[in-house]
């Protein structure tokens, strides 16, 4: 299995994260990279730098405004006099009637969904490094490979084509999606992280080519909270090409394992040409976030029910949080997908 890693991703290291009510360390570190890293050491995986991710693959899944905001957003914030570390929003375009603003506390509300994904000095580079991982797996995949993963890092899957948040800057689910679509007519994408892939859904939810399948912790008790209930079913002509299975919080590996076959059921019926999952590993029952309780034996069967989905396929990385069980999260998975026999 090819495996794609941009080093440069690791100089950006967010600090601000406001949670319920408290100023708290931001839980998308650097050190994320380094314990998945692990897990594919273990598996004796190498890691390959991705090359250059191209902009017009970009402007498919992002608004040239939210482009210019990462790339610029940080020197326009310095240049504010008394301006913070990070570029974090503190006013959000909430009207219905609303206009682009041209200062860059207004371009922050504007384009930042949450205080969780706060724009650095490094996160511009280390966001591209993370859509040029997706993109090279993607042409991996174009170019014959059954399956290639991308360690991608800021996630992206809560990102949609205007907003970041959730950790979350350029979507590299999407980027994958789009990077297959310009060869297969079809493609599907399951996100299996805890948390609802919201970014992606709207990105392609008027969409009939593309198929969002997401299983994710309950959005009535958890993260992102206002979307991801099994009423979204798509708009216009995506109607019916979008399929969220939200699950209690209790549940564990019997319970999202049928929930993954239900929606691997439903990615059979598109008949896609290829599949882009969406890895989150924070479904684990030590993730710091506390969604699900997914054991590894969880997450080996996992990998075997979407490798036996016989397409050719994509993996990105999405979430899965600063826990030692998060390289043998990995691990776990990547076996069950490759079918070794190990223990956890």
């Amino acid at each position: 299995m090819k495996c794609f890693y941009a080093k440069k991703t690791e100089a950006h290291d967010p600090a601000f994260r406001l949670y319920m009510g408290n100023m708290a360390r931001n839980a998308e570190q650097a050190e994320r990279a380094r314990l998945l890293l692990a897990g594919l050491d273990r598996l004796d995986m190498p890691v390959t730098e991705p090359g250059e991710v191209p902009r017009a693959l970009l402007e498919k899944v992002h608004t040239p405004e939210l482009l210019a905001f990462l790339e610029t957003g940080w020197d326009e914030w310095k240049a504010l006099e008394g301006s913070g570390p990070e570029v974090v929003p503190n006013v959000h375009a909430l009207n219905k009637e609303r206009t682009y603003p041209k200062h860059i506390v207004g371009k922050a509300g504007w384009h930042m969904g949450d205080t969780s994904a706060p724009l650095g000095k490094n996160s511009w580079q280390a966001t591209l490094g993370a859509a040029a991982a997706a993109y090279d797996a993607a042409q991996a995949v174009l170019d014959g490979d059954n399956v290639a993963y991308a360690l991608c890092r800021p996630p992206g899957h809560h990102s949609s084509a205007d907003i970041v948040a959730g950790h979350c800057m350029i979507n590299c689910a999407a980027v994958a999606a789009e990077t297959l679509r310009e060869t297969h007519g079809r493609v599907a994408v399951l996100d299996i992280d805890v948390h609802h892939g919201n970014g992606t859904q709207d990105i392609f939810y008027e969409r009939d080519d593309v198929l969002f399948v997401s299983i994710h912790a309950t959005p009535e008790t958890y993260y992102p909270f206002f979307v991801g209930y099994d009423h979204e079913t798509g708009r216009g002509a995506g109607k019916g090409y979008n399929l969220n299975i939200p699950l209690a919080q209790s549940t564990g590996d019997d319970g999202w394992c049928d929930a993954v076959a239900t929606g691997l059921d439903r990615v059979a019926s598109f008949k896609p040409d290829a599949l882009v999952v969406s890895l989150g590993l924070d479904a684990h029952e030590n993730d710091p976030l506390k969604g699900l309780q997914v054991t590894f034996d969880g997450f080996s069967r996992a990998g075997g029910m979407i490798a036996a989905a016989g397409l050719p396929t994509v993996l990105v990385q999405e979430g899965g949080y600063l826990s030692p069980d998060l390289t043998t999260s990995l691990v776990a998975f990547l076996a069950g997908y490759t079918g070794r026999d190990m223990q956890f």
